[in-house]
């Protein structure tokens, strides 16, 4: 809510305003805390540590507890006001973290959501944590005891390891991926079952409340052209049905092989905003003879008019192979051959192409537009703006109100 806001407000025209402020209120508030006043790293590892004897920290301040044999579990004991001090520094700095990180999150600085979130979920696992070892130690000589021979039955660390995963779970949607990373941290495979029922309680918890992670939704606020592997094409339209130019719409830029001149494509450049041109043998014809990039053919005369003698804007341009001999007549002004800068074999697709091959297309090669031929000859262009705008039709949404930036 609060990106969407700053995107859609003023805010969003004074960055570094925003960075300071938010700066200046995180140094101050979280100063007096010494758990977010420490770097998160140390205290995610705080957190996810046992109690031995060489801690003399408040989360290690229990009552009377000994350590005589390092060979054995450490026993569960009373907790002293040392304990009591960390709990609610802990759920202050739980409170604070909530709070910062929703304005921190998508603010102009390299401040990411993946050590927030797990030192937000180690914060509450350790809480959580304290206060079922202390639940266990008033019910021993019980019928309820669960524990034997006075043992820790019950590890706070262990509790925050838990939390963390599923904070993080929760926030980001990832399942088998977060336990890997748990596992690849905390080192115990006897951590594995635990890590993997907060993950998916955590997803489900979060699917409830909407299908969408905060990356994902963070990509839609942006305005990015992204195609969900996760979602299916169910439809039976085909590439005809999608590609541009359209009936009423101008017809496509292309560049022709051999019957333009310097001029007229950098005129073509100014004139248009496309990331790249199709390059085909002739108006009439349109048989297609590959693609070119924006950039490269930007790049490529700028070097050309700078650097070779005899290029100027009525130097006719050759993307093939075989220049006529009679380009360079005396007095006349000489050709600029770019063939070595296009793409030969460009990613291109019929026009009765299912629309479900191509949607594949898009998401497994990467690719930002495929052109559209028959029998050889150019008819359009599909790009990845125009693939998601049809989904959103073919879903009853209006295709105009998606925004790319």
């Amino acid at each position: 809510m609060w990106c969407r806001f700053r995107k859609n407000s003023k805010l969003g025209q004074y960055p570094i305003t925003e960075v300071l402020i938010v700066t200046l209120i995180t140094a101050v508030v979280a100063f007096p805390n010494p758990y977010t006043r420490m770097n998160t790293s140390e205290l995610i590892k705080l957190l996810f540590s046992q109690c031995g004897p060489e801690d003399d920290m408040n989360l290690c301040d229990y009552y009377n507890r000994t350590y005589t044999d390092a060979s054995s579990n450490v026993q569960i004991a009373s907790i002293q006001d040392g304990v009591k001090t960390a709990l609610w520094q802990l759920s202050l700095a739980v409170l604070f973290k909530l709070v910062i990180t929703i304005f921190t999150f998508g603010i102009k600085v390299p401040a990411g959501l993946f050590i927030p979130s797990m030192a937000v979920g180690a914060m509450l696992g350790r809480i959580i944590g304290i206060a079922m070892e202390q639940i266990v130690l008033q019910l021993q000589n019980t019928p309820l005891d669960i524990c034997t021979a006075r043992q820790q039955c019950i590890t706070p660390g262990l509790y925050a390891m838990v939390g963390a995963a599923a904070a993080l779970g929760g926030v980001t949607r990832m399942t088998v991926s977060l336990v890997v990373i748990m596992f690849e941290l905390t080192g115990g495979l006897q951590y594995i079952v635990p890590l993997m029922a907060a993950t998916m309680t955590s997803k489900w918890v979060g699917d409830a409340f909407g299908k969408e992670g905060i990356y994902d939704a963070h990509i839609h606020l942006n305005g990015y052209p992204f195609l969900d592997s996760k979602s299916e094409f169910q439809h039976s339209t085909i590439a005809h049905d999608v590609m541009r130019p359209r009936r009423s719409e101008p017809p496509l830029s292309v560049i022709t092989q051999d019957s333009m001149t310097v001029d007229d494509i950098e005129t073509l450049l100014k004139e248009t905003d496309h990331n790249g041109f199709p390059i085909v043998v002739s108006m009439e014809s349109q048989y297609l003879v590959g693609f070119v990039l924006r950039r490269d053919l930007s790049l490529a005369i700028g070097n050309a008019i700078n650097n070779v003698e005899g290029i100027v804007s009525a130097s006719p341009v050759y993307f093939s192979s075989n220049v006529p001999v009679t380009t360079s007549v005396r007095g006349g002004p000489s050709p600029l051959k770019l063939r070595k800068i296009i793409d030969l074999a460009p990613v291109t697709v019929t026009d009765q192409t299912p629309m479900e091959t191509v949607v594949e297309m898009f998401r497994k090669l990467g690719l930002r537009q495929t052109l559209v031929t028959h029998n050889g000859r150019l008819l359009g262009i599909i790009t990845k703006k125009d693939v998601l705008r049809h989904v959103a039709q073919l879903e009853n949404q209006d295709p105009d109100s998606i925004l790319f930036n």
